[in-house]
This record gives structure tokens, sequence and C-alpha cells, in this order.
């Protein structure tokens, strides 16, 4: 596994802007007037991203031995921490450990979708370790009946991506069943180490389905 898949999962930038108003003395000399209030300095106006490309299927999930931690986040920027160390450090000492192999991206399962986060997240692997950590444990995928969509997008619009996939279940009147999953499918850095067009990095959102 690449290493750098943990670094830029929830890169989020937040644009600040400062509201001034500046008051202005009198003329000297003249103590009834008003000097003319300068017109308020221009916002900065953020950058409007282009939407997301969604492309949503219903098909079969891939049977997944997959090794994991349990873990919960405050914020986006926690969150993106701890998935880091999760896949890159504390995973990767167990792969080490028990000689085992990655068979696919990272996955996080999401209890919820927004602040405080619960979730899970794990990495599939060949076979069952013989022996696991504190902490770890096995989650199994089995070939059941999904709702796939295939998102491609700046990982802070990926609501996008959750909210498409429910008007579509509402549409073709399918029912979830069991807990929703993202799988990191691209690398958001290059092999030189430099952000990848976000438009061009692909994430899976899975909805199991009855």
């Amino acid at each position: 596994m690449n290493s750098s898949v943990t670094g830029c999962l929830l890169s989020i930038c937040l644009l600040l802007a400062c509201n001034g108003k500046e008051k202005q003395r009198s003329q000297p000399g003249d103590s009834n007037a008003l000097v003319k209030p300068k017109s308020k300095p221009e916002k900065p106006v953020p950058p409007v991203k282009k939407p997301p490309i969604i492309n949503i299927t219903d098909t079969v999930s891939v049977k997944r031995i997959v090794l994991c931690m349990r873990d919960s986040a405050a914020n986006d920027e926690r969150l993106a921490g701890k998935l880091a160390r999760i896949y890159g450090s504390k995973l990767a000492e167990v792969f080490k450990k028990e000689k085992l192999k990655v068979t696919g991206s990272p996955m996080a399962w999401f209890k919820n979708k927004k602040t405080p986060y619960f979730f899970e997240a794990g990495i599939p692997v060949n076979k069952r370790p013989g022996k696991l950590p504190k902490g770890v444990f096995i989650k199994e995928t089995r070939a059941d009946s999904i709702v796939l969509a295939h998102f491609y997008g700046p990982y802070d619009l990926i609501p996008q991506g959750y909210d498409a996939v429910k008007e579509w279940m509402k549409e073709t009147k399918h029912v979830l069943r069991g807990v929703m999953y993202e799988i990191y499918v691209t690398d958001p850095l290059d092999k030189k180490g430099k952000p990848v067009d976000p438009y061009k990095i692909q994430t899976d959102i899975v909805f199991p389905l009855r």
C-alpha cells in the first residue's frame, strides 16, 4: 500500500473573510462636517467548485477480509489525522509482523456523516492473521447487493455523493441494510508526491441493500 494514500484523504481549506468598518474623523476646522466614508473593502470570494462527478449503479459487493480499527473524531481535521495513523502506521505494523498482503484500497465505515464521527477504518488483506493486537479486529464483507457510487471530486463535497445515492434509492424504492462505507480507490498524491487533480480522485460510496 502506498502510505501517501492517507496523507490527503480529508484536506479541507477554509477561507475566512474579515469585515472591517473604519470610522472617519471630521475635517479640521469644521466640527460639523464628516468625511464621506470610504467604500467598504470587498470581501474575499471563495472559489466556486465545480460539481463532482457521480456515477451510481446497483451491483454486488466483493468478499473481503478487512483488518480494522475503531475510533472517533471530533472534526474533519482530527478524522484525517486518525485515518492517516491507522492506515499508515498502526495497521502497517500488523501487516509486517503477520506477513499479510494488501488486497484492496483503504476503507472506512461511518455510523454518521456529521461531527463527532464514529468510524471503523481498515485495509483488505489476503488472510486472517494468527494473532491480533489489542484494538485491531477483522471485518468481512460478503457478496451482497449494494448501491455503488463512483465519486470523483474533492473530499469535502462527498456529502453530495451520499445525497445522490439516497435520492436514487428513494426513486428506485431500495432499502438500506447495514452501515454505509467508503473505499478510497485513488491515491490523492502522484508518484512525485504532488497533489492529483481532485476531480480525478475516485472514492467509492457503498450502501448495502436489503
